[in-house]
């Protein structure tokens, strides 16, 4: 759930208006509206500052992962440059879209 959408939700079970809010939290009513259309992301701060108006805490919690991150590749990735990342990442979309277009042909001619 993103923040826009936990916003919303705790305003509107509340009952409460995006103007209410906004005089609450001590902002204007075109702040909340932007930050509920998804069109402004609040920093963490912000968000907990307006959840906690409508009488609501944040809570966030670390999970761990299933699987090992190797740490070496990690480091590797942060040491690529950004047209390094993007000629990665179009390699991978590739790849990908070669799979989708072979499952096609297999299932069309299955």
């Amino acid at each position: 759930m993103n923040a826009a959408a936990l916003l919303v939700d705790a305003r509107r079970r509340r009952g409460i208006s995006q103007r209410s809010l906004a005089r609450r939290a001590g902002t204007s009513q075109a702040a909340i509206s932007r930050i509920e259309a998804g069109l402004e992301s609040p920093t963490l701060e912000r968000l907990e500052r307006l959840l906690l108006v409508l009488g609501e805490r944040l809570v966030c919690t670390l999970v761990t992962l299933e699987h090992d991150v190797d740490p070496a590749a990690l480091e590797a990735g942060g040491r690529m440059t950004p047209a390094d990342r993007l000629a990665e990442s179009a390699s991978w979309n590739l790849v990908a879209t070669q799979l989708e277009i072979a499952g096609a042909n297999a299932r069309r001619s299955g």
